[in-house]
């Protein structure tokens, strides 16, 4: 699809030339609040056209992991690594190399559905938003939803469009907090053709899911930070 190669270019055109070691790497990761450690020593990495899922029931660290890898959220110790180099979150390098969804998006109140993929499109550079931000929404199938306000979406919808705004940005790493979350079977579908994509295009995919099927037809590896047996 022309959403899809276009999105693909722009991840490519900010890759580096150099793929031989890991793209993403997390050493020795731990996050406490206060004497409550939520996470310890985590080891990690995804490579190049690699997904990784991170499963674990509710409250083992699974969002607190991809919070503190995307810089949401500080690390109490240890180090987040993009292409060898320090993840900084609020560095412009990072942002063009990472699209995340790892909370709740806040959408423009006066800004259609297409008005808002196309200005993020155009923020990035991409020399067709209209025509690429059409694209993905009938991929994603939005198309009929384009001219209306992301208020009237159903939950299910604004699900597709918050993950619409990953695939519609420059990167080369995703991060994906239960993206099926609200989906419903047409929904998952196309976000398990959709992470494969990802996948095909070399970028690399760190996503934590309750979804045994996503995780099998798209995940390489798992990280399962279920808790130790008494």
């Amino acid at each position: 699809m022309a959403g899809q190669a276009g999105a693909a270019a722009r991840g490519a055109l900010i890759a580096p030339p150099d793929r031989a070691g890991p793209l993403l790497t997390i050493s020795g990761l731990s996050r406490s609040f206060g004497q409550a450690a939520v996470l310890a020593g985590i080891d990690a990495s995804v490579g190049w056209g690699e997904a990784v899922a991170v499963t674990g029931p509710n409250g083992s660290g699974k969002t607190t992991l991809l919070r503190c890898v995307a810089g949401a959220d500080r690390v109490s110790s240890g180090t987040v690594e993009l292409c060898g180099r320090p993840l900084r979150e609020h560095e412009p390098g990072a942002r063009r190399q990472v699209a995340a969804l790892v909370e709740e998006i806040e959408f423009f109140a006066d800004l259609s559905v297409h008005e808002h993929l196309a200005l993020l499109m155009c923020a990035h550079g991409d020399d067709a938003p209209d025509e690429h931000a059409a694209a993905l929404l009938a991929e994603a199938g939005l198309a009929s939803a384009a001219d209306q306000l992301p208020v009237g979406l159903s939950s299910g919808q604004r699900r597709r469009l918050a993950l619409a705004t990953c695939f519609a940005r420059p990167r080369i790493l995703l991060l994906l907090d239960e993206p099926e979350q609200r989906l419903d079977r047409a929904g998952r579908r196309w976000l398990t053709a959709r992470l494969l994509a990802e996948k095909a295009a070399g970028h690399g995919v760190l996503f934590a899911s309750h979804d045994r099927g996503l995780v099998r037809a798209v995940a390489d590896r798992v990280i399962d930070l279920a808790w130790p047996s008494a």
